[in-house]
């Protein structure tokens, strides 16, 4: 097959499915020293695996060209997003990780947030579980970028923003 037309083909269903019911999503919002953090992160469930489409407003921006602006990202144990003075997502828990791997195989470890003028969008797929697996399950944003090696959290910093998945019933986009 000519590989641009499986291209197109590729990009065609990739538009259908976005365009489609996401079988989960979570609303973010950001602690209270990130009031103005919020966004969606949309699950759907294919043959390949998860795609995850984060859209988020509202991140800590950074002046300086190579400082912030690249945050930790990862679905958590957890099923709530209440917490402490000193962490407000303590009830995350940590990374979402049933096969007991280290770090940077959680299956809850996701590639960073790459913030543009305090926005990001990101999209990836992921066959380190399925959708029915993070139902009712965090996702948080940290304030630091993943370094990938570091156990268990890859050094990612404060919980600044959280999300719980939930299933989709009735969804309009």
């Amino acid at each position: 097959m000519d590989r641009s037309l499986s291209c197109s083909r590729s990009l065609a269903q990739l538009r259908s499915l976005l365009h489609s019911r996401p079988q989960a999503v979570a609303s973010v919002a950001g602690s209270k020293s990130y009031p103005g953090i919020s966004g969606t992160v949309r699950l759907y469930q294919t043959k390949e695996g998860v795609i995850v489409l984060s859209e988020i407003g509202g991140l800590p921006r950074s002046d300086a060209s190579c400082e912030g602006q690249v945050f930790g990202f990862h679905i958590h144990e957890g099923t709530d997003c209440g917490g402490d003075m000193d962490d407000p997502f303590a009830d995350a828990m940590s990374h979402y990780d049933p096969g007991k791997c280290g770090h940077p195989h959680h299956a809850g470890d996701l590639p960073p947030l790459f913030g543009n003028g305090g926005r990001a969008l990101s999209l990836c797929l992921t066959d380190r579980f399925s959708v029915d697996e993070v139902i009712g399950r965090a996702v948080i944003i940290h304030d630091h970028p993943d370094d990938f090696k570091t156990q268990p959290s890859g050094d990612s910093g404060k919980k600044i923003a959280c999300g719980i998945f939930r299933r989709i019933t009735d969804f309009c986009l």
